[in-house]
């Protein structure tokens, strides 16, 4: 009788320990926290917007400025010729004219304004537009900037140097990034930027493309919907959230969005490279379209 007993014991007491050991392996919440710097970024980095051998202005990471002043580092980083364009990554280049200075800044309620030398307006007409958006994209990452305002030798620059078309007086991420369009009413549109992965042989980096569309769906739906789909603009625009997934439901606050997942995410989740890479493009794309700092994934 006692021997039975303590099997019995023994018994009950393994049970709990399993119980226990599978709890640890499963934890209640499936909630995937993704970081507010979505490219990893040390005290050693910091981001950066250039032109990368396709021709598009991408996000990539360059070392951080030993010195105190990070705005003029981020001008000369994509001034061409300069001493620190040659930190730029492998495969991007500068596009600011060589020669090109700031004559001062100032910033006043996180708008920067920066004065130019007349340098700056020899920019190809090809390249003016890239030009504005690689330098408004690079200067918005900074704490406290957000949005610019370009002078050029004190005077008001309101207007593409070559074309002549209207720049807005403030510059952020409002402006778009390599727009593509894709309206038959010009007088309905929406905006919404989607990141995709762009990769060389050293490198992988962040692609924004801003659509311009007549699409009546909510932001979050129109950029799930891109990322699930082959890209149309480009074949070298890579997405690796699969066509299976499904947006079940989601959540637009003030300074975050949350996002359902179906279980078909879990899929492409066993690679972890992959698995950061969806959530970088997802929050990427997200922060520029609603202007938010977090968002939370959760597989249902």
């Amino acid at each position: 009788m006692l021997k039975r007993s303590a099997i019995k014991r023994i018994i009950v007491a393994s049970l709990a320990l399993v119980i226990m050991f599978l709890f640890y392996l499963f934890p209640k919440s499936d909630e995937l926290a993704i970081p507010e710097e979505v490219i990893y970024v040390d005290e050693a980095s910091l981001p950066i917007y250039a032109v990368q051998k396709d021709g598009y202005v991408a996000r990539s990471l360059a070392p951080k400025n030993n010195k105190d002043d990070d705005i003029k580092y981020i001008i000369d980083l994509l001034t061409i010729d300069s001493e620190s364009s040659v930190l730029l990554p492998s495969s991007f280049t500068a596009l600011i004219p060589r020669g090109t200075e700031v004559i001062d800044y100032t910033i006043e309620d996180k708008i920067l304004k920066i004065n130019f030398t007349k340098e700056f307006l020899n920019v190809k007409e090809y390249n003016e537009e890239k030009m504005i958006e690689a330098l408004t994209y690079s200067l918005v990452e900074l704490d406290g900037v957000k949005g610019i305002i370009i002078y050029v030798e004190n005077s008001l620059l309101d207007h593409y140097p070559n074309s002549g078309k209207a720049l807005p007086q403030v510059l952020d991420r409002n402006l778009g990034i390599n727009k593509a369009y894709n309206v038959y009413d010009i007088k309905n549109t929406t905006m919404t930027t989607t990141y995709y992965i762009g990769k060389d042989e050293n490198n992988i980096y962040y692609i924004p493309i801003s659509k311009i569309s007549n699409e009546k769906a909510e932001p979050v739906e129109i950029i799930v919907n891109e990322l699930k789909t082959t890209p149309i603009y480009e074949t070298n625009l890579i997405s690796y959230l699969n066509a299976s997934y499904e947006l079940k439901d989601y959540q637009i606050l003030e300074d975050n969005i949350s996002l359902s997942f179906n279980n078909e995410l879990l899929a492409g989740l066993t690679d972890k490279e992959i698995n950061e890479q969806i959530k970088y493009t997802l929050a990427l794309s997200l922060r520029d379209t609603y202007d938010i700092s977090q968002i939370d994934i959760t597989i249902n």
